[in-house]
C-alpha cells in the first residue's frame, strides 16, 4: 500500500514541475491563484522565467528522490545522498507548511484573499503530505 501512495505522489510531484515549466513558457491556466496576495489582492512577488525552471527542476528532483527512496526503482537502492536528500524534502516541506507568518502557511495573517483559500485547502495539505510521505520513504527505506 505505501508503495502506491508513493507513487502517487511522485506522479503528482512529477505533474507539479510539469506545471511549473508550462508557466515559465507562458502559460497561465492557475498562474493567478498560486503566488500569494497582499490585502489589497496584489501579487506579493511575480517570479521569472528562470526562478520558475528552478522551482520545476527542485520539483523534479524531489520526485526522483522520492521514487528512489520508495524503492519504486530496484535497480538503484537508496544510498546516504538519496535519504539525506529525502531529508531536506522533509524539511523544505515541513517549513511550507508553517509558512512566512503572514501571506502563507498555518500561520498565515493574510486570510482573506483567493490565494489564501487554495493555500489553506490545497497547497498547505499537500505540502503536508508531502513532508510525511517522504518521511515514510525514509522511514521503510532504512
Amino acid at each position: 500500500m505505501i508503495d502506491g501512495l508513493i507513487g502517487l505522489s511522485v506522479v503528482t510531484l512529477t505533474g507539479i514541475g510539469c506545471l511549473h515549466v508550462y508557466w515559465a513558457f507562458g502559460g497561465t491556466w492557475g498562474s493567478t491563484i498560486v503566488l500569494p496576495t497582499t490585502k489589497t489582492q496584489n501579487h506579493t512577488f511575480v517570479p521569472g522565467k528562470i526562478a520558475t525552471l528552478i522551482v520545476a527542476f527542485l520539483v523534479f528532483f524531489a520526485a526522483l528522490l522520492l521514487f528512489l527512496q520508495g524503492g519504486l526503482f530496484v535497480a538503484i537502492q537508496p544510498n546516504f545522498i538519496v535519504k539525506w536528500g529525502c531529508w531536506v524534502c522533509v524539511t523544505a516541506f515541513g517549513l511550507r507548511v508553517v509558512g512566512d507568518f503572514k501571506y502563507f502557511g498555518l500561520f498565515k495573517k493574510v486570510r482573506n484573499s483567493r490565494f489564501s483559500h487554495y493555500d489553506t485547502y490545497l497547497f498547505t495539505p499537500l505540502c503536508v503530505w508531502f513532508s510525511l510521505i517522504f518521511y515514510a520513504a525514509i522511514t521503510i527505506g532504512s
